[in-house]
This record gives structure tokens, sequence and C-alpha cells, in this order.
């Protein structure tokens, strides 16, 4: 599955943030996406297995729990094939750094 694939469904861009904070158990990813997005505990699993198999997050046995982290990998592959495009971006971005930098320097203190 190419990585915007992965990326493109809005429960596995979740599961990811959760695990960009840090490593979380299978259940308590469960318990924040089932109130997230009121999906099945099976259906979260499905999106862990394909974050697992597309490289996106890892999985440690810890007893009777299954512990997932976040693998950073793919994420700087992606980070590497939008460089290409930063150019597009990155004058309007500094040009409005500008406008709010000025914006703050003339507000009264």
């Amino acid at each position: 599955m190419h990585a915007f694939d992965v990326l493109g469904d809005p429960v596995r861009r979740r599961i990811l943030e959760l695990l960009a904070e840090s490593e979380h158990r299978s259940g308590d990813v469960v318990k924040v996406i089932q109130h997230d997005f009121g999906i099945t505990q099976a259906a979260v699993s499905q999106h862990l297995r394909v974050l697992r198999d597309s490289g996106f997050a890892r999985v440690r046995v810890d007893g009777q729990r299954r512990v997932y982290s976040i693998d950073i990998q793919p994420l700087q592959e992606i980070d590497t094939w939008l460089d290409r495009f930063r150019s597009f971006w990155e004058p309007k971005l500094s040009a409005l750094e500008t406008e709010v930098r000025g914006g703050k320097q003339k507000r009264p203190s």
C-alpha cells in the first residue's frame, strides 16, 4: 500500500497522532478511536494492522498486551518526497511570517 493511501484515512492519521505522543497499548488506542470515530474494536485492529504492515507502526508484546509505537522511517520518506514541492509554499509562508511579526510589533503593549 502506498504511503499516501495509508495516510489518506482519518482513522489511521489519528492513530499515528496518538503514537507520535508516546507508545500505546492496543486497548488504549481502541478506546480513543472508538470514542473519536464510533467504530468497532475489530475495525480499529484492522487499521492498526495496516499501519503495522505498511511500516508506520511497530508492535511489541508485553505479556498479554500489544504495545504500539510509531516508526518514523515512512514519514521521513514522505518528507523527502515533499521536498520537491516546498519551493512552492515556503516563500508564501515566509511572507506570512513577516506579516505576522509586523502586526505583533505594531500592537500596543
